[in-house]
């Protein structure tokens, strides 16, 4: 019996491994010799011998083809999440119908390209694919060792208990600066991939380039100012400014979390408030991953004005959290997730406090999870 193991990291010596599955003999051969020049091909004829193979070894791309006999690609598809839920998968078909693309990226594919692939799009599919995995990898590898690190932290705290202030602090520090971390190196790998694409094709068009120069220097300055605050944190000194709570919420979606567009804003164009810009960040950054953790599809932001306050509600529709469960989570230390430190909300009620708002939960297990938080407005 073969036993499903988690495949080591892709990066290898010389060119990125690619997997090309097709039943079909010619079509299969065709395409591996189209990426061979650049890429280091293996081949499989059926969806087994696939599975076999990702197993065995890491690939950067499968290229996969959805009408296959014993097992088709879409159940392939599924089978191959199993084992590696980071490596991109390009879907071919030669029956290009819209509920067949449907089901090939509910299930997990990362582009979909008609059979016979045009030999340009193919090899730029590849391409782009190769890159996203290798920055997926890197960010999981991140992810996985902070896990560690805030497990040690953890365990440090119940050992120091007389230190705990400082043990505390610390984790909070890890604990905020991962997600800013994790978009530093993922749009540092685009970078280097956009320059090694216009390098190639001999493109002088830099915008792209600057794109994410910009948002790689917008990370890195939040990356400052978290570690700035938790040296100067004894001292109390935070400089508070007029700031725009919707503005710090969509750069929030934009730097450290890609942009995703699960992230929803309605209501006031603005809400100016007295605050510390990165302060509020951390609120926010903290609100929307734990509703994305807990596998939120819609997350939406309510900006209303009440007199001289700013009412904002953020609801999900992610997993909720047990009623029994609700006071241990706002006290901190406790969390569901196995790498989780359990100091998200509690993060948020400390800082909304120290900006006058007020900060209320409502949740339900299975249903979803209602944040309310009112600040003052700024005084005119």
């Amino acid at each position: 019996m073969v036993t499903e193991t988690t495949p080591a990291a892709t990066e290898t010596v010389g060119k990125p491994a690619v997997l090309v599955v097709d039943d079909e003999y010619g079509p299969r051969e065709s395409i591996a010799f189209t990426l061979s020049s650049e890429f280091a091909v293996d081949t499989a004829s059926r969806a087994n011998e696939a599975l076999h193979k990702l197993r065995q070894k890491s690939y950067a791309t499968v290229v996969l083809d959805i009408r296959m006999p014993e097992m088709d690609g879409i159940r392939a598809l599924e089978e191959l999440r199993k084992i590696d839920t980071d490596v991109s998968v390009i879907m071919l078909t030669g029956y290009g119908t819209l509920h067949t693309a449907q089901q090939a990226m509910v299930g997990g594919a990362n582009q979909y390209l008609r059979k016979p692939p045009d030999v340009n799009e193919l090899i730029e599919a590849v391409r782009k694919q190769t890159a996203a995995t290798r920055m997926r990898r890197q960010q999981t590898e991140m992810n996985r060792r902070t896990q560690e690190l805030n497990e040690a932290l953890k365990q440090e705290i119940q050992k120091a208990e007389p230190h705990i202030w400082q043990s505390r602090a610390s984790v909070e520090l890890v604990h905020d600066l991962n997600n800013p971390l994790t978009v530093v190196i993922g749009y540092a790998a685009l970078l280097v991939e956009e320059a090694r694409s216009m390098a190639k094709a001999g493109n002088g068009d830099s915008g792209k380039l600057r794109d994410y120069a910009a948002v790689v220097e917008r990370a890195a300055e939040y990356c400052h100012h978290l570690s700035e605050n938790w040296r100067l944190a004894s001292r109390n000194h935070v400089e508070y400014a007029t700031v725009d709570l919707c503005a710090v919420a969509k750069e929030v979606r934009q730097v450290i979390f890609f942009d995703n567009q699960t992230i929803q804003f309605e209501g006031e164009p603005s809400a100016l408030v007295r605050g510390s810009r990165f302060e509020l960040m951390r609120v926010f950054q903290n609100l929307f991953k734990n509703a994305l953790e807990a596998g939120a599809t819609k997350l939406l932001l309510t900006v209303k004005q009440n007199g001289a306050q700013y009412e904002l509600m953020l609801v999900d529709n992610g997993s909720g959290i047990p009623n029994e469960s609700i006071k241990k989570v706002l006290k901190g230390g406790f969390s569901s997730k196995s790498g989780g430190t359990g100091l998200g909300l509690s993060i948020c009620r400390h800082l909304l406090s120290a900006h006058g708002a007020t900060f209320e939960l409502e949740s339900t297990a299975g249903a979803g999870t209602t944040v309310k938080m009112v600040f003052p407005a700024a005084k005119s």
